[in-house]
């Protein structure tokens, strides 16, 4: 059996969206995904894109993906890589797909001299999260994630949602 991660190819964001609402379908997140095949398009292909996505194939067929894209730690005056998603085909798992493709992310990271390698997973998806643990991940469980969407994100805009004292 062979394994090969490769780039994605202009043309091919429509096996990403199709990747994606597996992915969203697996998390309970179908209702989530409003991208589309050319928004996808131009995410990854547009002029400075800083928007990545490599997919696993197992013996020519496309069995996973993995998007990323680049953040910047101020404490470290470097980049990293976040990774957004990864996903192995429920059909392929337990093959070494996601580790090797990890792997291959670190390389990445390492050769670019990226300073860290960083990622979300839900709290419980606990096969993963003993993957990642298996990987050498460190869960950051004194960090929360913060995120502002949809109306909130329109409200915070116009300066309408409720002030702190920060």
């Amino acid at each position: 059996m062979s394994l090969t991660i490769r780039p994605v190819q202009k043309g091919e964001a429509a096996l990403v969206l199709s990747l994606v609402r597996e992915l969203a379908e697996y998390k309970n997140l179908s209702s989530e995904v409003d991208a589309t095949v050319d928004l996808l398009d131009d995410a990854l292909f547009r002029g400075h894109s800083s928007i990545y996505c490599d997919f696993a194939e197992w013996n020519g067929d496309v069995v996973g993906f993995a998007l990323y894209f680049l953040n910047f730690s101020s404490f470290r005056g470097r980049n990293g890589l976040y990774l957004e998603d990864l996903f192995v085909r429920q059909s392929h798992r337990e093959k070494g797909i996601g580790r090797a493709m990890l792997q291959h992310l670190a390389d990445r990271c390492v050769s670019e001299g990226w300073t860290r390698f960083e990622w979300n997973v839900l709290d419980w998806n606990s096969p993963a999260i003993e993957f990642y643990k298996s990987c050498g991940a460190t869960l950051m469980t004194e960090w929360t994630t913060c995120r502002v969407t949809g109306e909130n994100l329109r409200q915070l805009a116009k300066g309408n949602l409720a002030r702190g004292k920060t």
